[in-house]
């Protein structure tokens, strides 16, 4: 996920003296440029090797279905299910739909790459990728930060819950993280659009992300490099702090109890969540503690296939498998259908 940047962000980091580096070295070897500028990227992908595109084809097509369908099958069933009408479904019902988004942002391109000879995006598919990279990430890392806080309110304060928790106030929390990604997505892209691309435009990458295109840039990246820096260190520690703080008083809360049972009964509550939180932040911690060089790129991509599409693919099943309400909402819904179909067959038979 080396560059999803919706997890580059946090690898800006160790990218920063590289770019920095290979910066001064454009400034001082390259030649003026001629006043053009590059109007596409192009993209070397996964693997150069052409036998294997054809079924890398099929695999990543596999991966995109299976969370697209996961996922709308998820929100349907949140949707069509009275009992799953609470605030903790309302946050995962849009933790879906970014998942959603996470995944189609990339796939589409990179699906009609793998059975093409050129893989080119153009200046203008680049920054947008780029832009929604950041809206979805920020998105989530809030999204996460919101459903911890519902956690909190659910155990520590069970009496109060339904009144705290009201339908304005969840509308808010959900709001928010749209409306900052969307912010901060629009001032990278504006920042980026300032640099000029007058070099090379090979982004050894299967998708747009700024890492990479500072590394292609003949411009002074020094503005953009600090404010992914302090974008990334702003965001990433306010929403860890949202959820450590909120988990802090749930386990204390939870230690209070007296009964195993009831413990137990409260940690199964938050199971599903912690998941979902220990993947997502953990993809990024594994980005970002590798080093910046050649080697890294490499395994970058790695990174970005689990964050971009095994993350969004298991989700849906986190929250079902680890869900007692989830399980009881689908058994309900298959013993329906089952019904109508024997209702259906006898009928026919009797016809």
């Amino acid at each position: 996920m080396d560059f999803k940047y919706i997890v580059h962000l946090t690898s800006t980091t160790n990218l920063l003296t590289a770019a920095t580096e290979t910066q001064n070295t454009k400034t001082a070897l390259l030649p003026p440029h001629n006043g053009t500028e590059a109007t596409e990227f192009i993209l070397l992908g996964l693997t150069s090797q052409r036998e294997v595109q054809p079924i890398l084809f099929v695999v990543f097509l596999l991966i995109y279905l299976i969370p697209l369908t996961g996922n709308f099958g998820l929100i349907a069933l949140i949707r069509l299910t009275p009992r799953l009408q609470t605030p903790m479904y309302f946050f995962l019902t849009h933790l879906a739909c970014v998942d959603i988004f996470y995944s189609t942002n990339v796939s589409p391109q990179r699906l009609v790459n793998f059975l093409s000879e050129k893989k080119t995006i153009s200046y203008t598919g680049c920054l947008a990728q780029c832009f929604v990279f950041v809206t979805l990430l920020l998105t989530e890392y809030y999204m996460l930060g919101a459903m911890a806080y519902d956690r909190y309110m659910a155990i520590c304060h069970p009496l109060h819950y339904k009144s705290r928790m009201s339908r304005p106030l969840c509308i808010c929390l959900v709001t928010f993280p749209y409306l900052w990604g969307s912010l901060v997505g629009t001032m990278q892209v504006i920042l980026t659009s300032h640099l000029s691309f007058c070099g090379p435009n090979i982004i050894n990458h299967f998708y747009c992300a700024d890492p990479p295109l500072l590394m292609l840039t003949c411009s002074d990246t020094y503005i953009k490099q600090t404010a992914l820096f302090v974008s990334a260190g702003i965001n990433l520690t306010g929403s860890l702090l949202i959820i450590f703080i909120s988990y802090v008083f749930i386990f204390i809360t939870i230690m209070r109890i007296r009964s195993s049972e009831g413990q137990c009964k409260a940690f199964s509550t938050c199971g599903s969540h912690l998941t979902a939180v220990t993947m997502f932040y953990g993809s990024l911690f594994c980005m970002d503690l590798r080093p910046a060089n050649e080697q890294s790129v490499e395994q970058g991509k790695i990174v970005a296939v689990v964050c971009n599409f095994v993350n969004p693919m298991l989700n849906p099943f986190i929250y079902s498998l680890r869900n007692k309400d989830v399980k009881q909402a689908l058994r309900a819904v298959f013993m329906r259908n089952l019904r109508t179909v024997e209702k259906r067959s006898i009928l026919t038979v009797s016809q």
